[in-house]
């Protein structure tokens, strides 16, 4: 496709046009650049180089520390061509203070004393090391006559290559595409620029493909700065649009009395936490602003969301309205419902369960009292959502274990209710800068404590050689009536091979502890999984063998122990959601990390920070610089955006800062019409955002 199409503005043409026009590329390079997604000068521009090479004059070998890249001014004093079949041709140099040695292999006969006659003076760029006590130079990267010395790059870039793809071409295609790039009209704040010293576009460009030195390539460097700010500014403005969008959506504006709420929090036997109320106060205002809510509330295991949840939900049903709760899974809409029906109850408030097994008869009257507005909230799966559910009067959505819905998702889960409001709520806790990335389009509500009540977990290191000890001690837990999950390794990702370890472990307990032991994995059929559960939560298992699947959700609060197998195998994040299924009970609880010994230095520390730390936004964190963006979310299910340039595990403030600055310039200049928000407009257009710029032409 060529840079003409789809509406692009012509100052932006050329970045988009094919590889073939730039000098020195051929329709075979062009093809292999392409492949690899670098089919259009832009992708080139924004593949900055990765490292350097110092290739500045140096007065003899001997000036530096071998094995390294040196450049030399030397003489040629001799030439030894190969002494037989398959041996080198050695060529003896000397320089200012050493002599050594230039070897070529399966070089031309003649080519050697060509590129070196005898006596001259050259000056060679390689990489030398030492064999028995002699520098040896092998295939130079470049040989040039000594008055050529200014043709070499002082520090040469080297960019990351593709297969068939040189650093010679790599370099010639880049400068290619620098000649393209246009100067552009400015989209950053003026302040800003001024401020930290920020580059122009073109500019930016330029010094990231002609990095001096090392420091020039690490992303504090002010080029790579900007470059990776336009990006995770489009980013943030694409989100900003959406979240304008949303909020333009007329709203309804939704005000509680607050006695139901009360009869709730009378009910309790404690005092909700400042955060929790905090976060209600933040949805009551959202509410009663007639716009339409769009609030993610972010709370860590065991941090009290679905109080929060209900008492949202309260407000809507004192102003005459209905609510929906809506869970991934059916355990856990089950699990909701548990916990919500005694405060409903508490509160005088219809709480009705509807999911994909509800059948016949008893489906039909739910539905009935759902349209007729004699329910009040009901509490589901994503069957909440089929064409034959219809509210009296829905005015609020929450949605549970946000991380598996993406934006696109979010934008259309209002539709059931003709303006409903949406909470959206995830126990994942994510590094601010993450949040921002992924769902920046949203206002954030976080619960930061815990509820009094809440113990702690002693949470203890164990090496697998003292398997036998810890089911020892199991059973002994068992017999004084607690309940115990045993969590299997992801053996790899694959559903197979961890439920191949998952069942064997159960056939190995079943063994020990008979009846006593269940097994849940993901290949379950839906209402087995579901006898599984109900069997643990009902006492009449005392030990849950499980794969991943009970990470989210399942309260049983008589279970007080947690062991995770081969638990160097998991990440941080998933290793504590998976201790925050116990410690909700009286009883102190204990997870025990099985680990294979020995264990790596990553593992080591992630493990250790788990036994020293509950909190589960510093754990976040810490996962975040360990393992990377991508992994820390899971990158396939989590619409987290994948920046070319933008380090967001370095990179975190420079998030916040561009969230600012997008949501500012909107509000200044909702429809980018002025001189800034053209300029901003060409960004979106550069960094391919065409669903925001959709958006500015709806709006």
């Amino acid at each position: 496709m060529n840079g003409r199409s789809t509406g692009r503005p012509e100052i932006l043409w050329p970045l988009f046009g094919s590889l073939t026009g730039l000098k020195g590329i051929g329709p075979k390079t062009a093809q292999t650049l392409e492949q690899a997604g670098l089919g259009r000068s832009r992708d080139l521009l924004f593949t900055l180089p990765q490292g350097g090479i110092d290739r500045r004059l140096r007065g003899s070998i001997q000036d530096v520390s071998l094995p390294a890249t040196v450049t030399v001014a030397v003489k040629v004093e001799r030439h030894r061509p190969p002494a037989a079949k398959g041996k080198p041709h050695i060529v003896t140099v000397s320089d200012s203070q050493a002599s050594f040695q230039i070897i070529f292999f399966h070089a031309p006969a003649d080519w050697p004393a060509r590129a070196l006659p005898l006596g001259s003076r050259r000056i060679v760029s390689g990489k030398v090391e030492l064999y028995d006590g002699v520098g040896r130079m092998a295939h130079p990267d470049y040989i040039l006559p000594e008055d050529d010395v200014l043709n070499l790059p002082a520090f040469e870039p080297v960019y990351p290559l593709v297969a068939g793809v040189t650093q010679k071409t790599m370099g010639k295609a880049v400068r290619g595409a620098l000649a393209l790039a246009p100067e552009l009209p400015e989209w950053i704040d003026a302040g800003l620029m001024a401020r930290d010293g920020i580059p122009s576009w073109r500019e930016a460009l330029r010094e990231g493909h002609a990095p001096n030195e090392a420091a020039d390539l690490s992303p504090d460097a002010p080029a790579r700065k900007r470059l990776a700010y336009d990006e995770l500014f489009a980013h943030q403005l694409t989100l900003a649009l959406a979240r304008a969008t949303a909020r333009r959506a007329r709203g309804r504006e939704t005000r509680g009395d607050g006695r139901l709420r009360q009869r709730v929090l009378e009910s309790l036997p404690y005092r909700p936490t400042a955060a929790q109320l905090r976060a209600v106060a933040e949805i009551e205002a959202d509410l009663a602003s007639g716009r339409r809510m769009n609030r993610l509330l972010q709370g860590d295991v065991g941090a009290g969301k679905t109080l929060v949840a209900l008492l949202a939900l309260l407000v809507v049903v004192e102003a005459g309205g209905q609510g929906a709760l809506m869970a991934p899974t059916g355990i856990l809409a089950q699990q909701h419902y548990d916990g919500l029906k005694p405060l409903a109850d508490a509160a005088g408030v219809t709480v009705e369960l509807l999911t994909g097994r509800d059948k016949g008869g008893e489906r039909a009257a739910k539905l009935a009292a759902l349209a007729e507005g004699r329910t009040d909230i009901l509490v589901g799966t994503h069957a909440l959502f089929q064409k034959d559910v219809e509210f009296r009067d829905l005015r609020l959505a929450v949605v549970d274990e946000q991380h598996r819905f993406g934006v696109a998702q979010r934008m259309e889960l209002g539709a059931k209710g003709e303006l409903a409001d949406v909470l959206v709520m995830t126990a994942t806790p994510i590094p601010r800068s993450l949040a921002l990335a992924q769902y920046g389009d949203m206002d954030l509500s976080v619960l930061d404590e815990k509820p009094p009540g809440r113990k702690p977990v002693t949470t203890l290191l164990v090496s697998t050689e003292r398997l036998d000890e810890v089911v020892g001690s199991l059973g002994r837990a068992i017999a004084e009536g607690r309940q115990a999950y045993w969590v299997c390794p992801l053996v790899e990702e694959s559903d197979t091979s961890d439920l191949t370890a998952a069942e064997e472990r159960f056939r190995q307990l079943r063994e020990v502890f008979g009846a006593k032991v269940g097994l849940v994995h993901g290949r379950l059929p839906p209402a087995e999984k579901d006898a599984a559960m109900q069997a643990f939560a009902e006492g009449r298992t005392a030990l849950l063998v499980a794969t991943t699947v009970i990470e989210v959700g399942v309260n049983v609060p008589n279970a007080s122990i947690m062991v995770i197998e081969r638990a160097e195998t998991f990440g941080l994040a998933q290793l504590h959601q998976l201790r925050g299924r116990v410690g909700r009970g009286s009883a102190a609880s204990t997870c025990i990390l099985l680990y294979e010994a020995p264990l790596g230095e990553t593992a080591r520390r992630r493990l250790t920070l788990l036994r020293e730390s509950e909190d589960g936004f510093r754990i976040a964190e810490e996962d975040l610089a360990i393992r990377g963006a991508g992994d820390v979310i899971g990158t396939a299910q989590s619409g987290l955006p994948r920046f070319r340039i933008a380090d967001l595990e370095r990179q975190a403030g420079l998030m916040e800062t561009a969230q600012r600055d997008a949501r500012k310039l909107l509000h200044d200049d909702p429809r980018l019409e002025s001189p800034r928000g053209q300029a901003a407009r060409l960004l979106l257009w550069l960094m391919e955002q065409d669903r925001a710029i959709r958006l500015i032409s709806v709006g």
